[in-house]
């Protein structure tokens, strides 16, 4: 009784599911003749064709010559579930099958949506912050896609497709399996996967999608400090122009530095109020970003755990209180953590381009790193070494 009671659950939500796609207006797809595609499977396979050709014959005649039957109920016999099975199972073989994603695609950039945050006091939410950007860039990436061409899904052995004419948005479509999309101009393929509770995996498939995210990501920012996250927008309440004509020009090496360097260190210091942080926010908003930079405004215990994402080509990564990281090491206090030497790799290359991804992403990467402090003298040495710290300039004059 209980197991019947379940085939029966089981069999009504299967039927609430196919009108439920019927209802919000997907339509069952038919699949198109092709001659070209009859010819190939011929005269590449023609034992299998020939053999399944003769099946399909073989359950006709056996249907239509039944003797204990009249005719009319054989012809009916040729409807029947049986026979139709195997029409449509002949006519999946002679024609070619729906429009489906090359997965050999190397350019491969997915999120699960909606995002949730487990953030407290006690906890450094620099893996929700990093999903919550790749969740943006994806959901940017496909409003600058605008309507697909293809809109399909494969459920109960059966596929059905979307008309893009009728499409509105994702979040609208309903989704009770895979669903995929494609544009045709850009040769993109969205694969959409449900998950319980409402929630979806969206992933892009392409030859090259990094234009694409460029694009869907410019103005992006990152500011996360202890338990406290936002994504958005940079944020600068001065202008480059407002700052004395010795840091104006200082700012055009450090412009001229990032239109020629793939990795650029710069670190300036000085005393409280002068102008420090806010320069590093008129530089992330006035030259970075223009450029095309995600900037990543980070506290010491997020930098720690940093690792840029590699769908991104530019980055810049802000650090304020940079003697308070990289300390001397020579002093106790800085034996005690391994900031000090995950700060050196980082203006090294070494822990993040030591090793090239297969895919060559960190080729076409490019890195900037803004460091601020109140003194160079509590900095390890080996900071301020040639190679690590491209350019350096003491802020003397109160600004704020």
């Amino acid at each position: 009784m209980d197991f019947d009671y379940f085939r029966h659950g089981e069999s009504t939500s299967t039927n609430s599911n196919r009108q439920s796609l019927l209802t919000s207006g997907w339509r069952p797809f038919n699949r198109e003749f092709d001659w070209g595609y009859l010819w190939q499977l011929m005269s590449s396979d023609s034992r299998e064709f020939m053999q399944k050709s003769v099946n399909l014959a073989s359950n006709f005649a056996d249907a239509l010559g039944r003797n204990h039957y009249t005719w009319w109920a054989n012809l009916l016999n040729v409807a029947s579930d049986n026979t139709r099975y195997e029409f449509e199972k002949y006519w999946n073989y002679v024609t070619p099958e729906p429009l489906a994603p090359d997965h050999r695609y190397k350019d491969v950039l997915a999120t699960e949506t909606p995002i949730v945050q487990f953030v407290s006091r006690n906890s450094i939410p620099i893996d929700y912050v990093l999903n919550r950007l790749q969740e943006i860039s994806v959901i940017r990436v496909l409003q600058l896609l605008g309507r697909p061409d293809v809109i399909t899904q494969y459920y109960m052995e059966r596929d059905f497709y979307f008309p893009p004419d009728k499409f509105v948005s994702w979040e609208r479509l309903d989704v009770v399996n895979t669903v995929y999309a494609y544009w045709g101009e850009h040769d993109i393929w969205l694969q959409i996967d449900p998950y319980d509770r409402g929630r979806r995996q969206y992933t892009l498939m392409a030859k090259k999608l990094a234009p694409l995210v460029n694009k869907a990501t410019y103005d992006l920012a990152v500011m996360l400090s202890g338990y406290q996250s936002r994504v958005g927008k940079v944020h600068s309440q001065f202008d480059i122009k407002s700052f004395p004509d010795e840091i104006q020009s200082f700012s055009d090496s450090v412009q001229h530095s990032i239109l020629n360097q793939k990795q650029l260190a710069v670190l300036v210091h000085g005393e409280p109020g002068t102008g420090k942080t806010a320069w590093t926010q008129a530089v992330a908003k006035e030259i970075l970003v223009p450029l095309g930079f995600v900037i990543f405004i980070l506290d010491h215990d997020a930098i720690a755990n940093f690792v840029p994402p590699t769908y991104l080509e530019r980055i810049c990564i802000i650090i304020n209180e940079a003697d308070n990281l990289a300390q001397n090491r020579a002093y106790e206090v800085a034996q005690y953590n391994n900031k000090t030497e995950h700060i050196l790799s980082l203006l090294d290359g070494t822990l993040y381009q030591s090793v090239i991804d297969d895919s060559g992403v960190q080729m076409n990467q490019r890195l900037v790193v803004l460091m601020t402090c109140n003194t160079t003298e509590r900095l390890d040495p080996a900071m301020l070494r040639k190679g690590r710290v491209d350019l350096i300039c003491e802020f003397t004059k109160r600004f704020v």
